[in-house]
């Protein structure tokens, strides 16, 4: 970690959400070290989804709607970054012939059969994971854990699997693994909320559906991208909320 963890914590911002940080002044940090935040920015943005969908819940809509709403302000946060990186890994990994095709299909703005059915299953997922968290009271809890969580493990995708471009965030960010250690230290704090039992379940959930992934991309394109490295973000929350609701709700 370098001398300056508040510039690196405002890049890490600038790098995984649309919030204003401000200029960095001095010399910037390299995008390597500012793994370790990672988690902290989706804690943040977790934090904001809690508080749109507590005011859904206060001004009387029902729990699914209320997830909906938490739902889009996630997205509005982060530019849907994650989101697309879901649609372009699946239509890429569910259309492309050969990874050279796979990597165009991915790069293409354009979002194929495979990639709107994605983001379907994936925002309803969650949606019904919020809802149900909701219904129990703990919807801001679990959107800050996962939020952080669902992040804590992309710092240690870059610096162990080879970027299968050679641009791209996967080449340029390089993670070294002590930042990614640390991220993954945060991202297991912020479970320990649900009690011991329920944290181990939850991230050896998230870790597992993060490893399928991972092999995944290994085996389609070669190691992993910005847009892969946005499918785990979304692959693991929702694997979290999957072994949230099989152990708490």
């Amino acid at each position: 970690m370098s001398r300056d963890p508040v510039s690196e914590l405002r890049l890490a911002f600038s790098l995984l959400t649309r919030l204003p940080v401000g200029n960095l002044k001095g010399e910037v940090p390299a995008m390597a070290e500012t793994g370790w935040a990672w988690p902290l920015v989706g804690a943040v943005v977790g934090g904001v989804m809690a508080v749109v969908c507590g005011l859904a819940l206060w001004l009387g809509l029902p729990p699914l709607m209320a997830a909906f709403l938490a739902l889009a302000a996630g997205a509005l946060v982060t530019g849907g970054m994650h989101e697309d990186g879901l649609a372009d890994v699946a239509d890429g990994f569910g259309g492309g012939r050969d990874r050279a095709r796979k990597l165009e299909i991915m790069r293409d703005s354009r979002v194929g059969s495979y990639g709107v059915i994605a983001l379907v299953l994936a925002m309803g997922f969650r949606a019904a994971g919020i809802a149900e968290a909701a219904e129990v009271g703990m919807a801001p809890l679990a959107l800050v854990a996962l939020g952080a969580a669902s992040r804590a493990g992309l710092p240690l995708a870059l610096a162990l699997m080879p970027p299968a471009r050679t641009d791209g965030l996967g080449r340029a960010a390089g993670v070294a693994t002590g930042p990614a250690m640390v991220a993954l230290l945060l991202g297991a704090m912020a479970l320990l909320g649900f009690g011991p039992a329920a944290a181990f379940a939850v991230a050896l959930t998230m870790a597992l559906a993060g490893l399928a992934l991972a092999a995944l991309a290994m085996r389609q394109i070669g190691g992993q991208s910005g847009d892969v490295l946005g499918a785990k973000q979304v692959i693991t929350e929702c694997a979290g909320w999957a072994a949230l609701a099989a152990v708490m709700f």
